[in-house]
Protein backbone atom coordinates (compact mmCIF):
# COMPACT_ATOMS: atom_id res chain seq x y z
CA UNK A 1 0.00 0.00 0.00
CA UNK A 2 2.67 2.65 0.95
CA UNK A 3 4.79 1.57 -2.47
CA UNK A 4 1.21 2.06 -4.14
CA UNK A 5 0.93 5.50 -2.61
CA UNK A 6 4.89 6.92 -3.05
CA UNK A 7 4.23 5.45 -6.93
CA UNK A 8 0.61 7.26 -7.85
CA UNK A 9 2.44 10.65 -5.81
CA UNK A 10 5.89 10.14 -8.05
CA UNK A 11 3.21 10.16 -11.35
CA UNK A 12 1.31 13.12 -10.09
CA UNK A 13 4.27 14.95 -9.38
CA UNK A 14 5.67 14.12 -13.03
CA UNK A 15 2.73 15.08 -14.84
CA UNK A 16 2.56 18.29 -12.38
CA UNK A 17 5.86 19.41 -13.67
CA UNK A 18 5.10 21.10 -16.70
CA UNK A 19 1.49 21.69 -16.05
CA UNK A 20 1.37 25.95 -15.98
CA UNK A 21 -1.33 28.30 -13.92
CA UNK A 22 -2.64 30.49 -16.02
CA UNK A 23 -2.12 33.88 -16.04
CA UNK A 24 -5.36 35.39 -15.21
CA UNK A 25 -5.48 32.71 -12.11
CA UNK A 26 -1.33 34.04 -11.54
CA UNK A 27 -2.40 38.18 -11.49
CA UNK A 28 -5.60 37.37 -9.36
CA UNK A 29 -3.74 35.67 -6.79
CA UNK A 30 -1.42 38.50 -6.45
CA UNK A 31 -3.80 41.04 -6.71
CA UNK A 32 -5.34 39.57 -4.12
CA UNK A 33 -2.68 39.04 -1.98
CA UNK A 34 -1.34 43.26 -2.04
CA UNK A 35 -5.25 43.65 -1.30
CA UNK A 36 -4.99 41.57 2.00
CA UNK A 37 -1.77 43.40 2.43
CA UNK A 38 -3.00 46.69 2.04
CA UNK A 39 -6.07 46.19 4.71
CA UNK A 40 -3.83 43.98 7.41
CA UNK A 41 -1.72 47.37 7.12
CA UNK A 42 -4.46 49.84 7.85
CA UNK A 43 -6.05 47.96 10.23
CA UNK A 44 -3.03 47.47 11.96
CA UNK A 45 -2.39 51.80 12.02
CA UNK A 46 -6.04 51.36 13.25
CA UNK A 47 -5.61 49.07 15.66
CA UNK A 48 -2.31 50.95 17.09
CA UNK A 49 -4.42 54.18 17.10
CA UNK A 50 -7.10 52.59 19.27
CA UNK A 51 -4.59 51.02 21.66
CA UNK A 52 -3.00 54.65 22.19
CA UNK A 53 -6.49 55.84 22.22
CA UNK A 54 -7.39 54.26 24.94
CA UNK A 55 -3.76 54.33 26.96
CA UNK A 56 -4.94 58.60 27.00
CA UNK A 57 -7.89 57.62 28.72
CA UNK A 58 -6.50 55.29 30.93
CA UNK A 59 -4.03 57.14 32.03
CA UNK A 60 -6.33 60.52 32.77
CA UNK A 61 -9.06 58.57 34.43
CA UNK A 62 -5.50 56.97 36.76
CA UNK A 63 -4.71 60.71 37.30
CA UNK A 64 -7.94 61.72 38.60
CA UNK A 65 -8.02 58.71 40.67
CA UNK A 66 -4.23 59.60 42.49
CA UNK A 67 -5.45 63.13 42.67
CA UNK A 68 -8.57 61.93 44.55
CA UNK A 69 -6.57 59.46 46.82
CA UNK A 70 -4.26 62.10 47.36
CA UNK A 71 -7.18 64.40 48.73
CA UNK A 72 -9.12 61.72 50.66
CA UNK A 73 -5.59 61.39 52.00
CA UNK A 74 -4.72 64.54 53.45
CA UNK A 75 -8.50 65.23 54.83
CA UNK A 76 -8.41 61.95 56.77
CA UNK A 77 -4.87 62.97 57.96
CA UNK A 78 -5.77 66.43 58.92
CA UNK A 79 -8.89 65.01 60.74
CA UNK A 80 -6.67 62.77 62.48
CA UNK A 81 -3.94 65.73 63.65
CA UNK A 82 -7.40 67.73 65.04
CA UNK A 83 -8.88 65.09 66.84
CA UNK A 84 -5.29 64.42 68.88
CA UNK A 85 -5.22 68.24 69.17
CA UNK A 86 -8.41 67.98 70.88
CA UNK A 87 -8.14 65.07 73.02
CA UNK A 88 -5.11 66.36 74.32
CA UNK A 89 -6.77 69.75 74.63
CA UNK A 90 -10.03 68.11 76.40
CA UNK A 91 -7.33 66.20 78.75
CA UNK A 92 -5.73 69.09 80.28
CA UNK A 93 -8.93 70.76 81.16
CA UNK A 94 -9.27 71.79 84.89
CA UNK A 95 -13.33 71.35 84.44
CA UNK A 96 -16.09 69.37 83.44
CA UNK A 97 -17.55 72.69 81.85
CA UNK A 98 -14.17 73.46 80.13
CA UNK A 99 -14.09 69.49 78.84
CA UNK A 100 -17.49 70.18 77.35
CA UNK A 101 -17.17 73.19 75.78
CA UNK A 102 -13.63 72.02 74.23
CA UNK A 103 -16.02 68.80 72.85
CA UNK A 104 -18.40 71.05 71.58
CA UNK A 105 -15.77 73.40 69.74
CA UNK A 106 -14.04 70.49 67.87
CA UNK A 107 -17.44 68.95 67.24
CA UNK A 108 -18.05 72.42 65.24
CA UNK A 109 -14.87 72.59 63.59
CA UNK A 110 -15.36 68.98 62.39
CA UNK A 111 -18.70 69.82 61.08
CA UNK A 112 -17.71 72.54 59.08
CA UNK A 113 -14.12 70.54 58.11
CA UNK A 114 -16.16 68.02 57.19
CA UNK A 115 -18.44 69.86 55.22
CA UNK A 116 -15.86 71.50 53.35
CA UNK A 117 -13.86 68.59 52.68
CA UNK A 118 -17.12 67.21 51.09
CA UNK A 119 -17.56 70.47 48.62
CA UNK A 120 -13.42 69.98 47.90
CA UNK A 121 -13.89 66.44 47.05
CA UNK A 122 -17.52 66.69 44.87
CA UNK A 123 -15.74 69.34 43.01
CA UNK A 124 -12.59 67.64 42.23
CA UNK A 125 -14.01 63.91 41.25
CA UNK A 126 -16.77 66.42 38.92
CA UNK A 127 -13.34 68.12 37.19
CA UNK A 128 -11.91 64.44 36.84
CA UNK A 129 -14.42 62.93 35.54
CA UNK A 130 -15.13 65.84 33.22
CA UNK A 131 -11.74 65.25 32.24
CA UNK A 132 -11.43 62.08 31.27
CA UNK A 133 -14.72 61.92 29.64
CA UNK A 134 -13.62 64.88 27.07
CA UNK A 135 -10.10 63.05 26.59
CA UNK A 136 -13.02 60.01 26.01
CA UNK A 137 -14.75 62.12 23.51
CA UNK A 138 -11.83 62.72 22.31
CA UNK A 139 -10.09 59.44 21.83
CA UNK A 140 -13.81 57.97 20.09
CA UNK A 141 -13.57 61.18 17.56
CA UNK A 142 -10.04 60.68 16.30
CA UNK A 143 -10.96 56.76 16.30
CA UNK A 144 -14.10 56.81 14.20
CA UNK A 145 -11.93 59.91 11.55
CA UNK A 146 -9.30 57.45 11.50
CA UNK A 147 -11.78 54.56 10.79
CA UNK A 148 -13.85 56.65 8.27
CA UNK A 149 -10.69 57.62 6.30
CA UNK A 150 -9.27 54.26 6.09
CA UNK A 151 -12.52 53.03 4.42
Amino acid sequence: MNEQFTRQAQEMFSAAKDARIPENVQAFAEESVAKTRDLYQKMNAAAKDNVKAVEEVVMTAQSGARALSEKVLNNAAANADAAFEAAQAIARARTIPEAARLQADFIQQQIAAASLQTKELFELSTKMAQQTFACMNSAAKRCYLNAKTDA
